[in-house]
């Protein structure tokens, strides 16, 4: 036996709920990351991203290092920029809802989005990290990922690119 009282119960509890969650994620799919912020879903860089997050980890295919941001982050900068509620545009994208409806529901419940309201978040998003207030971010998740060494690496995107493994 493990321990005595509840401290043994604790462990065991625990173990064995940890054992189900992976043992129901590896019957599923191999873990996987959502698609590159670049890939665009009504103009905008990101809002893809966001949303294959979402459906990903209601299906048990999401890496669990993305778990403690979401919602947060550039998750709720997007949301903020398109002032709408996270936990409402998630339940929408968990009907089922394909990319071009959340866009849909994007331009129905958000702010207008034209042209120009869509060049300055491109170019935000695009380049957040470099020289800005995300940038000691950045730094951090570089050495956590064993890149710090990476100068090139000089903005989320460009992070992401190579930490997910799309590029070398």
């Amino acid at each position: 036996m493990r321990g005595e009282g509840w401290i043994g119960y604790f462990i065991t509890t625990s173990c064995a709920t940890e054992f189900s969650a992976l043992r129901d994620i590896s019957m599923t799919n191999t873990l996987k990351t959502p698609r590159t912020p670049y890939e665009k879903v009504g103009g905008l860089y990101y809002l893809g991203r966001c949303i294959d997050k979402i459906r990903m980890k209601q299906a048990n295919q999401l890496r669990p290092d993305f778990f403690e941001l979401m919602g947060k982050g550039f998750d709720a900068r997007i949301m903020g920029y398109l002032e709408l509620d996270y936990g409402q545009f998630t339940a929408f994208v968990l009907t089922g809802a394909a990319d071009e409806q959340c866009w849909e529901y994007c331009v129905q419940h958000g702010r207008k989005i034209n042209d120009l309201t869509t060049l300055i978040w491109n170019d935000f998003a695009s380049k957040r990290g470099w020289k800005d207030s995300a940038s000691e971010l950045l730094v951090k998740f570089k050495a956590e990922s064993g890149l710090a060494a990476r100068d090139d690496l000089q903005t989320l995107f460009e992070f992401w690119e190579v930490d997910e493994g799309r590029k070398p």
